[in-house]
């Protein structure tokens, strides 16, 4: 009974509807290279929680770009605090390319639509209503709880969760875990199966500029020093490189787990495992796992030139490289292989791969959390194939794990709506998200 009465109240449903819906109305467009404003949905959420008692703390490295940190002080003073973070600006949206207005966060049809719904204003939505809920029922966590609403994560995190590690590490005192975007969402491989994956590790970061030098000239002329073939050639070759297998501690045990599910009898442990044979068998359930078995790099913009006739001195190419825990050193030398003597690489903006352990108290307490709400589904861990807040906190000795759960219909493709067209979220979604975030928030 004092479960039932501690549970959030109706108005905490109906608030993390609001809040999302009013949270992606408030365009924080994030373009890159400083080209965007957090601050009016900063306010916006700062005003909410000093409305409940909690006292928020702005903070800014560029003007406009505000982060939001408070402290909810929990029961057990000797007990290590946990961090629950979520961005505040998304990516761009066209709105011809949508059905609505990416900024409109229309509710239509028990469906709340825009550009944030799950990356990841949503979940700024939600933590914000549980916390609403407790101040007015008098509930306090166990621990303390520090919330961190950041700036700039859709880009370098310069702004945001990066400024505040390395300026502002006292607010996070105590801090030994987090948890924030991208894991426990309701994934339906096959009719009758649900998982829920929750993120312990992340790729890491590897943005690298590639700039090739020639001998600029005449485009009539022969040039055997042309600067964008040079560099034609070496995005070619990455970008048909196969990487070899590197299984993770995190991978290994999503691989198990999965395998265990199939009813497939393998050791993911053995020398002569055939990872590649093994996804096959996962059928759709393989898309957990299939881009964290190995490292990767896409090339994504090319910049050469000014006049057809005209071959440029420099040609200048962008790759999106990502990399497990434990194979950066490979990552850099194959790297060195495949631009070859013409092409020099650096790192645009590097992060480090991150893994959580598996075994722990706190997985053992998300997977209950989550499996508590919906009993027919099955928890697995996985490992993201990008990156998150979590990368930068980690600084601070913060072990990360994506925990946002959404409870998704089958037909909705949640991996489809990241940075995708018709973002959407739920109404049932949402609630089932505040109920479990709820839960494991006062047990953790």
């Amino acid at each position: 009974m004092a479960e039932e009465v501690r549970s959030p109240d109706t108005k905490a449903l109906d608030e993390v509807v609001t809040f999302t819906s009013e949270l992606i109305r408030i365009d924080t467009t994030n373009r890159g290279g400083g080209d965007c404003r957090e601050r009016p949905a900063a306010e916006y959420v700062a005003e909410r929680l000093a409305d409940a008692g909690i006292e928020p703390t702005l903070l800014e490295r560029t003007p406009g770009r505000t982060n939001v940190v408070a402290r909810i002080p929990g029961t057990d003073p000797s007990a290590d605090a946990l961090l629950v973070h979520g961005h505040l600006d998304v990516v761009p949206a066209d709105p011809a390319e949508w059905s609505v207005h990416p900024f409109s966060g229309e509710v239509r049809d028990g469906i709340v639509w825009g550009r944030g719904a799950v990356d990841m204003k949503n979940m700024d939505a939600m933590v914000l209503s549980v916390v609403r809920a407790w101040a007015r029922q008098g509930v306090r966590p166990r621990r303390d709880i520090v919330l961190a609403y950041t700036a700039d994560e859709e880009a370098s995190a310069e702004d945001g969760s990066g400024f505040l590690a390395d300026r502002h590490a006292s607010l996070f005192e105590g801090c030994t875990e987090g948890i924030s975007e991208s894991g426990a969402f309701s994934f339906h491989p096959h009719p009758g199966l649900t998982l829920y994956p929750i993120a312990a590790g992340e790729r890491g970061t590897a943005w690298l500029k590639l700039t090739a030098h020639g001998r600029a000239g005449h485009g009539s002329k022969v040039n055997t020093a042309n600067a964008v073939t040079r560099l034609a050639a070496a995005v070619a070759r990455i970008g048909a490189h196969t990487w070899p297998v590197r299984l993770t501690t995190t991978v290994r045990a999503a691989l198990t787990e999965l395998a265990a599910l199939y009813g497939i009898d393998i050791d993911t442990a053995a020398r002569d495992l055939d990872v590649d044979l093994l996804l096959d068998k996962l059928g759709p359930a393989a898309a957990l796992v299939e881009p964290t078995v190995r490292n990767s790099a896409n090339p994504t913009m090319l910049d050469a030139g000014y006049k057809v006739n005209v071959i440029p001195g420099q040609a200048v190419a962008y790759v999106d490289g990502r990399m497990l825990p434990g194979a950066e050193e490979e990552f850099a030398a194959t790297m060195d292989l495949l631009t070859g003597p013409d092409v020099e690489w650096e790192f645009h903006h590097r992060e480090v791969p991150l893994e959580a352990p598996v075994d722990s108290k706190t997985f053992a307490k998300l997977r209950d959390a989550v499996e508590r709400f919906d009993p027919a589904g099955r928890v697995v861990p996985f490992t993201m194939s990008g990156g998150t807040d979590a990368k930068q906190f980690s600084r601070l000795g913060i072990t990360g794990y994506g925990f946002s759960p959404l409870r998704l219909p089958p037909d909705l493709d949640y991996g489809a709506l990241f940075h995708g067209v018709d973002e959407r979220v739920p109404v049932d979604a949402l609630h089932f998200g505040v109920r479990v975030l709820d839960h494991y928030l006062k047990s953790a």
